[in-house]
């Protein structure tokens, strides 16, 4: 082994024994350049790969025992490769996939989709016309398949969007919804948090305070965006808050121990029992891992 490779597993076996609980990561995504696993048409997909085992080198190091992977985009809708993932390694990984939201079957592939071991879905409409789909006659059978599943639905979508969340929420309000990213609100537009903060009165509702990085115009720890995670906190409480760190998209932006350590060392305003809860307990009443 590497010795610097040698640090990094001390350093995070020493990270887990000092929390004294297992630090969970809610968002990672994979994918592998392998002919088995055809990506989708047009899809933009790095030339590096991101493959599960790299994952587990980075959870190692920073003390991260377990992860939740999204299907990612360059796949689309054929979660043949996560699917296969998740089998190869299970009880270390969940798995939220995708499915066509244009499709009347969608319900009916998700049903076959949890059977193959997938904890979630997740639907990424866009904020302009061309994601209007969300407001239409087949995302309220989709939702309800998901309670009747007790799947939880995970939403990537602008702060735009969040009105039409809760539209959704008024038929299923017992469904278990997480909004990716903040909402992605833009930094310079601190009134559109509201929109997000507004879905609070929806008690199975949960956020990922991730894209700190990403949404900030300053440098570590983007204090700017650290302003929005305490609108959050102050709303929704640290038991329906958690942290992630959207890898490998990171990359290139920041580095994934900076994306933990944002949360977990440079956030003042959190004590120790939010951590606990942002960290990992809030992650595990959403995708429960084994002991």
């Amino acid at each position: 082994m590497h010795e610097i490779s040698r640090r990094a597993l001390l350093r995070g076996a020493s990270v887990a024994f000092m929390t004294g609980y297992r630090i969970i990561d809610p968002h990672v995504h994979v994918w592998k350049h392998d002919s088995r696993y055809p990506f989708a048409e047009g899809a933009r997909v790095p030339d590096r790969d991101a493959t599960p085992e790299m994952l587990l080198d980075l959870m190692k190091a920073n003390g991260v025992s377990k992860t939740v992977i999204i299907q990612v985009i360059h796949y689309r809708y054929d979660n043949s490769y996560l699917a296969d993932v998740l089998k190869r390694y299970r009880g270390t990984f969940q798995g939220v996939c995708r499915v066509d939201p244009l499709d009347p079957a969608a319900p009916d592939h998700l049903s076959r989709l949890t059977g193959e071991g997938f904890r979630g879905v997740r639907l990424s409409p866009a904020g302009n016309a061309s994601g209007d789909w969300f407001r239409g006659p087949l995302m309220p059978p989709l939702w309800k398949r998901c309670y009747d599943l007790k799947m939880p639905m995970t939403v990537l979508a602008p702060v735009t969007r969040m009105p039409d969340v809760g539209t959704l929420l008024e038929k299923t309000p017992d469904l278990t919804v997480v909004i990716d990213h903040m909402a992605d609100c833009p930094i310079d537009q601190p009134a559109e948090l509201e929109k997000l903060i507004a879905l609070k009165r929806y008690p199975k509702v949960f956020v990922k305070i991730s894209h700190t990085w990403s949404i900030s115009r300053q440098p570590y720890p983007w204090l700017d965006a650290q302003e929005y995670v305490k609108r959050l906190y102050h709303a929704y409480g640290p038991r329906r808050l958690m942290w992630a760190t959207d890898w490998p998209m990171l990359e290139g932006h920041t580095t994934y121990p900076k994306a933990l350590s944002v949360v977990r060392d440079a956030m003042g305003f959190l004590n120790a029992d939010d951590l606990h809860w942002m960290l990992s307990k809030t992650i595990e009443r959403v995708w429960p891992f084994p002991a």
